[in-house]
């Protein structure tokens, strides 16, 4: 799941770029502007204090507060695994030669909740219960207000997630003074969450003063299904994701002229009754397709083409996406699950990429949060010299003298010759 948001209209990057200019200049008179012109907010302070979080979650109802917590126990689990899988070693590469690897958690990242047409609670369980796993130490979290209303269930799971700080602040205004700094926000090293077309161009203008996770698009989904697949069951995963807005891809590819004609028909009958039909039925009448292809083999060649953000595989082997699949954000295996479970509740990652980048990528994930560094120590004389000498040579090949001296001083300290560059007096 990514934006919910329409293609940029067109000033989008015009409206963005003054936005965090001013917030830059101003500050927090900047936000407090802007959030009252957008949003028609503009409280005492943005940021939530600890009774004002506790008067929140106390109404929201007992279900909805056990729905979170199991959700997220969810998302931190499978975060947890990942973080297991990711080795820190040390090891002699040569005798009295240390090299390691560690990975340290960016010391603040930012997470953007959206509200919108729906509030996401799921985005709060994503970006920041990852990123406690992870073991960053201060997460701050935003997301706007709903009809001038705080959105208590969405504060909910921001604050059973572990945010540090919580702010009901929106909008470009809400991604710069995360991304800047301003005399009340603290400036974090990681922006995540996904957002509207202003959002997603505010993150993609300030990438590279602060990480961003992706550059996301609308939510895509294709299904790769042959004949044992259920219609029904097809043409409801369609405009599962269909209904995240209008330009949202829903894709199906199948071996069966049977199933794709019966889920036309299904998606054709189910529309009328979605109570989100304004945003599925443009997506399915302008970005829906349905490919009848030969066989499951080309049917998976060309979901590879597609490099989709959401793969939905009902075959009667579905597996073999596994190993004849490389491009895709999430693979969805078999009836028994399908991209909502992704999305809402299993606890895999939503935030996933879109726009063919999976071609390149994956999605957000424990390890986005985590730099992976390296170090090195040389304990030992002769090893030492060895590797200045090594160093002068493979350095003078590229005219770098000063790094070759480098080499050259630990070469001499370490038992070898004495430059001859260097001064009879040193």
């Amino acid at each position: 799941m990514t934006t919910t948001s329409v293609t940029n209209p067109a000033g989008v990057a015009d409206v963005v770029a003054g936005v965090i200019a001013d917030v830059r200049e101003r500050g927090d008179s900047a936000v407090r502007e802007y959030s009252t012109r957008f949003d028609g907010w503009s409280p005492v302070q943005f940021l939530l204090t600890p009774d004002e979080i506790e008067r929140v979650v106390a109404g929201v109802p007992p279900q909805v507060i056990a729905d979170i917590e199991a959700v997220q126990r969810n998302v931190a689990e499978f975060a947890k695994r990942q973080r297991d899988s990711l080795l820190e070693f040390e090891a002699e590469m040569a005798p009295g030669v240390l090299l390691g690897q560690r990975h340290v958690p960016v010391s603040a990242s930012g997470a953007y909740v959206p509200g919108g047409r729906f509030p996401l609670l799921a985005s709060a369980h994503m970006t920041i219960v990852t990123a406690k796993v992870a073991g960053v130490p201060h997460v701050s979290a935003c997301t706007p207000p709903i009809h001038g209303e705080v959105p208590a269930a969405t504060v909910a799971a921001m604050h059973l997630a572990g945010a540090d700080e919580i702010r009901i602040l929106g909008g470009v205004q809400a991604i710069a003074a995360l991304a800047i700094g301003t005399e009340s926000v603290r400036r974090v090293d990681l922006l995540t969450g996904p957002g509207n077309a202003y959002v997603a161009e505010a993150k993609r203008q300030l990438f590279g003063e602060v990480g961003i996770d992706l550059f996301a698009g609308p939510t895509e989904i294709l299904i790769v299904a042959d004949d044992t697949a259920d219609p029904l069951v097809v043409a409801v995963d369609l405009l599962s994701q269909a209904e995240h807005g209008p330009d949202s891809p829903a894709v199906l590819i199948t071996t069966s002229d049977r199933l794709a004609t019966s889920v036309v028909a299904g998606v054709e009958r189910l529309l009328p009754g979605l109570p989100t039909r304004d945003f599925a039925g443009p997506a399915w009448r302008d970005h829906g397709q349905v490919i009848v292809v030969a066989d499951l083999d080309e049917a998976f060649r060309r979901a590879d083409g597609f490099a989709s953000e959401h793969v939905q595989v009902l075959t009667a082997e579905p597996r073999r996406a596994l190993t004849q699949m490389s491009n895709y954000g999430a693979l969805f295996l078999g009836e028994g699950t399908c991209v909502s479970y992704g999305d809402k509740v299993i606890g895999t990652n939503h935030v996933l990429p879109t726009r063919g980048t999976a071609r390149f990528t994956g999605g957000l994930w424990v390890g986005k949060f985590l730099k992976t560094v390296t170090y090195q120590e040389v304990v030992d004389p002769q090893a030492s010299a060895e590797l200045g000498r090594l160093c002068g040579r493979a350095a003078r090949v590229e005219n770098f003298e000063g790094h070759a001296r480098s080499g050259d001083v630990r070469s001499w300290r370490n038992g070898g010759a004495r430059p001859d560059w260097l001064p009879d007096d040193m």
